[in-house]
């Protein structure tokens, strides 16, 4: 039996998010509607989750020493990591000693952070399907695996980054030294390490948001979803698959997730052609491409996530199709407003997540636009119009 005391009382049950984006934001949002007291903990001020959470920290999560005297302080009952640029040692010293339960698990949050731990796990332990890789610490070193196995096409990565930073394809090799300064440059932490990756000629990529619940392991629809240099523009619920590629993505997912552990949602990122599937990523918290679910899913991702993490039971069910677009900063301000949000939710059965960033840049993902309709290209079109709708202005 879960109990769950009441907020800002000796009896509250606090749980702590390492991340507050947009992301830990909702995450926050469907915690305090089951009635948890939560902590959002960011490496900047007035992070999206700090607006709305009942405690708001400020630290450098990279930061050991930091980030065990947070902890300690606090007391949660659970650590969320909510991005990968955390000091995951820590966390599994503390996990360890009985201080804190970390969400998924201590070692999943290691594995995940970078994209060597989850790649050798998959390829090597799990020996589940993926495209051919390499890591590499120099650009000599990236040459080389191209010349000796990888070939051309191929796509280059940081071992850690999020929303596709510091990603690209090298088509030949003229594109080997700006991709190797485009990984540096898009790197979460000082890191030289990349992982370049054989270029999969694959029809489709989804993401299976895969939850560990009290009732066992669920899976949504699969989300489809577009990339513009590696990051998510558009995703759309549900991306149609033959019966074969859909039990063969749920394996691949289940066998990751199954060893992973803990419980909670993951994003499971899977390339496919016909009836072929390989596993790309995972991530152990809710996905960028989920947003779309707000519209979707009678739970959502972070519904599912926090009612899977306190011991909750789950409902994956879709609700209706529907798709996302994202809405970009457009410019480098701080404190912008943004013009046209009536006109944007003018665009039939639309909806609007502006997500309160303090500061703008050209890219970056400050809104969302959401759509529903029994048909999913026109739940796309409609999500982009009404995107396209919304200007972000400095003043």
């Amino acid at each position: 039996m879960t109990t769950l005391g009441t907020p800002l009382s000796a009896h509250a049950t606090r749980v702590m998010l390492l991340g507050s984006g947009e992301l830990g934001r909702e995450v926050l949002i469907a915690l305090q509607r089951l009635g948890v007291e939560t902590i959002a903990v960011d490496r900047y001020d007035n992070a999206p989750g700090h607006q709305i959470a009942h405690h708001a920290r400020t630290i450098s999560m990279t930061d050991p020493d930091q980030l065990r005297a947070l902890i300690e302080a606090e007391k949660p009952d659970l650590v969320v990591p909510e991005i990968e640029a955390i000091a995951t040692p820590t966390l599994e010293a503390l996990e360890a000693d009985g201080v804190v339960r970390v969400i998924p698990t201590a070692r999943a949050a290691r594995l995940t952070m970078d994209r060597e731990g989850i790649r050798r796990l998959a390829a090597e332990t799990l020996g589940l399907p993926t495209s051919p890789y390499r890591f590499c610490d120099s650009q000599d070193e990236l040459q080389a695996a191209i010349d000796e196995s990888i070939g051309y096409p191929c796509v280059v990565k940081p071992v850690m980054s999020s929303s596709g930073k510091g990603q690209s394809k090298i088509d030949g090799p003229d594109d080997v030294a700006a991709a190797w300064a485009y990984a540096m440059s898009g790197s979460r932490v000082s890191n030289t390490r990349i992982i370049v990756e054989g270029f999969v000629d694959f029809d489709y990529e989804i993401t299976l948001l895969t939850v560990r619940a009290v009732d066992g392991t669920q899976f949504c629809e699969p989300i489809g979803h577009k990339q513009v240099s590696g990051d998510y523009v558009e995703s759309w619920q549900p991306h149609p698959m033959s019966a074969t590629a859909l039990e063969r993505a749920q394996h691949i997912a289940r066998t990751v997730t199954q060893d992973l552990g803990g419980q909670g949602i993951f994003g499971v990122e899977l390339f496919v052609k016909g009836d072929q599937v390989w596993f790309s990523e995972v991530s152990p918290r809710p996905h960028d491409t989920g947003m779309v679910t707000m519209v979707t899913q009678w739970q959502n991702e972070f519904e599912l996530h926090a009612r899977a993490i306190l011991g909750l039971p789950v409902d994956t069910s879709l609700k209706t199709p529907g798709a996302s677009a994202v809405i970009y900063g457009g410019v480098d301000a701080e404190g912008i407003v943004f013009d046209g949000v009536d006109d944007a939710l003018q665009v039939p059965r639309t909806d609007i997540r502006l997500f309160g960033k303090p500061e703008s840049f050209v890219k970056r993902r400050m809104g969302v636009a959401l759509a529903y309709d029994a048909d999913v290209d026109t739940a796309r079109a409609n999500a982009v119009q009404a995107a396209s709708r919304v200007i972000p202005r400095a003043v």
